[in-house]
């Protein structure tokens, strides 16, 4: 990830974003100190209907517990320490 000043990010503003949009990075600094990022967008992958129903499964998994030869370890119980 590349370092440019706000000064130049003001200036050339447009061509930064054309090559966010090629994948390119970028920390905008003042003074140089950091203050921003210019980076690519990414999807939300909470929207995708393939994603959410894995993480469904996951859930359910989890709150299902899991049998250790009549033992029973239930998620709550591993973090009520």
């Amino acid at each position: 990830m590349r370092t440019v000043s706000l000064m130049t990010a003001n200036q050339e503003f447009s061509r930064l974003v054309k090559e966010v949009e090629r994948g390119e990075g970028f920390v905008i600094t003042r003074r140089g100190r950091p203050i921003a990022k210019l980076v690519p967008h990414t999807a939300d992958k909470t929207a995708d209907p393939e994603w959410a129903a894995a993480y469904g499964r996951m859930m359910a998994r989890l709150d299902e517990g899991v049998s250790l030869g009549g033992l029973r370890a239930e998620r709550a119980e591993l973090y009520d320490r």
